[in-house]
């Protein structure tokens, strides 16, 4: 870490997020334009977020598998709207061995084609069906305006592929999964999402629908945080994905698709950081605490550092790092950690060791605002309970900010005024041609048409045509 302050967030966002990302060793520019490289740091966090879903995955049939990395060019061209949708962002591998490939091989944007190939062969009968496959890895799209986690060439997720017998267990599993996605944001990344539909505008390429869970941001623009496709049986028909149903008739299959990657990790930076840094929510932060030694001198080092043993002995049930650097003073190790975002600062020095206490400061709670004395007993509950506070602050806040920065504007004048601002939550009548002239007069999109609204009737906000649903709108990332 440099001593070199971050921008404030007010002043520019933007830098304040590229400069943090770098500052607290999350990643780093790669040679490659557009990549990045994950640091430990970063690495670690993801893979907090990676436990947290395979968990969930698993707990709902899904099993893990891993398909290959180069697919054939004629693969994409199965499926008319998919290529359509992806064929600006493919990277193709045209030379292999040195000589010209008599294919080309196209470097996965995502795996629908491969894996449907495979499901054709895989799958014959009925009792083959559900096929339940999630897979972890990485992809590459040829973006041209990237920027770090958010948006990169190539990125690393999971994305979920399953088939079905009928429609409606494809559309039960799309929406569990979004279920499961927002259960994972809500509960363990304290971002408080939005469950919805996209508008066949925004869903994905070759989708029948697209639901997608939607965060704010700290300066109130929208991240899609994770996606759930109900594909029905337009890959199937493409690739030829046909079983045997109990009547002993060849039908095509339904399939799905959901996907969420390391944007998220962003959407944690964003939602949660502030002037001093990172923010991170205890369920995922890669150190839930860290012990600060505090003393001056080879006498006051050996009454303090037995009882740091201690304490460590005690709370092994958690992530802990000991700063025991010399050669740095306390104060640059706490904002040191304060920029790194972790949840809870313990502090230990000669005269909590004669008081028989320890020094708690939350980080979500900044300064001697955010600073207690505890005893040293009982300490494994003491620490349990500070952190389901902070991930309970930390969620309380964020959904506080997103409905102070949610409006409901009356007419058309007023929604592009809002919109400057925040999110608005409008009536449309869900004819894209309003969606574009708003995406064009204010460069904000339809985020989703949320799942959780009263019912009722409007007038859509755009051109005042009766509108049964509400949508949305807002700037994005």
């Amino acid at each position: 870490m440099t001593e070199d302050k971050l921008p404030t967030q007010s002043e520019n966002f933007a830098e304040w997020y590229n400069q943090l990302v770098l500052k607290a060793e999350l990643a780093d520019y790669a040679p490659v334009r557009g990549c990045m490289v994950v640091r430990p740091y970063g690495w670690a966090l993801w893979e907090n977020m990676t436990a947290a879903l395979d968990r969930r995955f698993k707990a709902t049939g899904h099993v893990n598998a891993a398909f290959p990395l180069l697919i054939p060019m004629s693969f994409f061209e199965k499926e008319k709207t998919h290529v359509q949708g992806f064929s600006p962002e493919l990277a193709v591998v045209t030379i292999g061995g040195g000589e010209k490939l008599e294919e080309p091989l196209v470097i996965r944007p995502t795996s629908e084609t491969i894996i449907g190939t495979m499901y054709s062969k895989w799958i014959k009968s009925y009792r083959d069906l559900p096929v339940l496959i999630n897979q972890w890895g990485s992809v590459v799209r040829w973006e041209m305006r990237t920027k770090l986690f958010l948006r990169t060439l190539e990125f690393y997720w999971q994305e979920g592929h399953t088939a079905h017998a009928t429609p409606e267990e494809g559309k039960e599993e799309t929406l569990r999964m979004l279920e499961v996605y927002a259960d994972f944001a809500i509960n363990d990344g304290a971002i408080p999402v939005i469950k919805g539909r996209k508008s066949q505008s925004e869903k994905f390429a070759g989708a029948d629908n697209s639901y997608s869970i939607e965060a704010m941001m700290g300066d109130t623009k929208a991240l899609q945080s994770g996606t759930s496709h109900d594909l029905g049986q337009n890959f199937a028909k493409a690739f030829d994905i046909q079983y045997l149903d109990k009547n002993n008739l060849l039908q095509y299959v339904w399939t799905t698709s959901w996907g969420l990657s390391t944007r998220f990790i962003g959407a944690v930076i964003m939602t949660h950081g502030d002037n001093q840094g990172l923010i991170l929510p205890p369920k995922l932060a890669p150190y839930q605490i860290v012990i600060i030694p505090i003393y001056k001198n080879e006498e006051e080092k050996s009454l303090v550092m037995p009882v740091v043993s201690k304490v460590v002995q005690e709370l092994q049930n958690f992530r802990i790092k000991v700063d025991n650097r010399e050669e740095v003073t306390p104060g640059f190790k706490y904002n040191d950690w304060e920029m790194r975002g972790v949840p809870l600062r313990i502090e230990i020095g000669p005269r909590d060791v004669q008081k028989g206490t320890l020094a708690f400061a939350r980080r979500d709670i900044p300064g001697k605002a955010g600073k207690t004395f505890v005893q040293q007993t009982q300490l494994e509950a003491q620490v349990a309970e500070a952190l389901q506070t902070i991930q309970a602050s930390l969620f309380e806040r964020a959904l506080a900010f997103r409905r102070a920065h949610t409006f409901d504007p009356q007419d058309y004048t007023e929604l592009k005024s809002v919109l400057e601002k925040g999110w608005a939550f409008s009536w449309w009548c869900g004819d894209a041609e309003c969606e574009a002239k708003v995406k064009d007069e204010t460069k904000a999109t339809t985020r989703c048409i949320p799942l959780e609204q009263e019912p009722g009737r409007g007038t859509c906000i755009v051109c005042g045509k009766p509108a049964t649903e509400k949508v949305i709108f807002g700037r994005a990332y």
